[in-house]
């Protein structure tokens, strides 16, 4: 997993330059990429969400595509259109903005419910179907949402079934005192982002997506997730748990977090650092725990706590002795 280890330090040290103090929110925008998932940025106007994304983007060798949401945005205006060809006498397909490798969808909860429905398809199949005629998307494929906190003016909530197929979100934060001065420092003359280059390659993105599957986990850690998501749906704050996606979810994304430490094996701290972005947007929480202004990470955090850690796998611990022993 050195490979992975490299390549993830290369990438996340290079959106740095851009994005200032935030490295776990890097890191995690990483692991995401890795999984070949899609990530929710979510978090106040000004900290740096679409920067983040446009970032990611730009350190990689894929074609981009934003789409700027607003309340009158059609489907049509993401998927791309039918136009008839009057030489042709034939219909052509124009491909909308969705036709890119990595999509950044700028405040996506701006778009009415309907306009935010033509991602569903595209997210979950990596394709598209307009008119009857199924597009593929290219690969790799991903999409950067970004979102303002739904008491802002002027948002819709996103539909549940679309939250779901976001891997992860992450949340930006206010930066730190000495971090906001660097801030300033560095784009006195000029924007860093101006000046920030490919670091990464398509096809070596491609190898590492791979790598990351090979990634080991004990079948007790695998009871370990699942008893996790059994957890979030019979907690008495919870309407609706986490889905069998949320299960798979924070199982690739403990894969890619171990492997970009430079291990080839999960450890039950990768799974509880990662269960938060994971799984607490999954989450629908009661009427109750809203009038206690309880968070969704509040009551990810309260599982974690309840479900017990299981112990070293005995297994895993063997084929570590044989090969240590073949090896001396």
């Amino acid at each position: 997993m050195e490979k992975v280890q490299l390549f993830a330090e290369r990438l996340i040290s290079n959106i740095e330059k851009v994005i200032i103090g935030k490295k776990s929110s890097v890191e995690l925008s990483v692991i995401g990429l890795l999984c070949q998932g899609h990530i929710l940025i979510e978090d106040v106007p000004g900290v740096g969400k679409t920067m983040l994304a446009r970032s990611i983007a730009k350190s990689l060798g894929c074609s981009f595509k934003r789409i700027q949401f607003t309340p009158d945005m059609l489907p049509s205006d993401v998927t791309g259109v039918s136009i008839f060809n009057q030489v042709s006498r034939e219909f052509e397909f124009r491909p909308g903005p969705i036709m890119a490798q990595i999509v950044l969808a700028d405040e996506i909860n701006r778009a009415t419910p309907k306009t935010q429905a033509a991602l569903l398809e595209a997210m979950e199949e990596r394709q598209i179907t307009v008119d009857g005629i199924t597009h593929t998307l290219p690969r790799p494929f991903m999409v950067l949402a970004t979102q303002n906190p739904i008491e802002y003016e002027g948002t819709f909530p996103l539909p549940e079934a679309q939250v779901d197929r976001f891997l992860l979100r992450v949340e930006l934060g206010y930066p730190a005192s000495e971090d906001e001065i660097l801030i300033l420092d560095r784009q006195q003359y000029v924007h860093p982002f101006e000046e920030l280059g490919q670091e990464v390659a398509v096809e070596e993105l491609k190898a590492m997506q791979e790598a990351i599957k090979k990634v080991y986990i004990s079948p007790s850690l695998k009871q370990y997730i699942v008893n996790l998501m059994h957890q979030t749906r019979k907690h008495p704050e919870v309407y609706l748990g986490a889905s069998p996606r949320g299960s798979l979810a924070l199982y690739r994304t403990s894969q890619a977090l171990a492997a970009i430490k430079g291990r080839d094996y999960i450890l039950p701290d990768d799974i509880q650092m990662l269960a938060v972005p994971t799984l607490a947007h999954r989450l629908i929480i009661g009427p109750g725990a809203r009038l206690r202004d309880l968070s969704a990470n509040q009551i990810v955090e309260d599982v974690i706590s309840i479900v017990p850690v299981p112990g070293g796998d005995p297994t895993r611990i063997e084929a570590n002795l044989e090969t240590e022993e073949i090896i001396e």
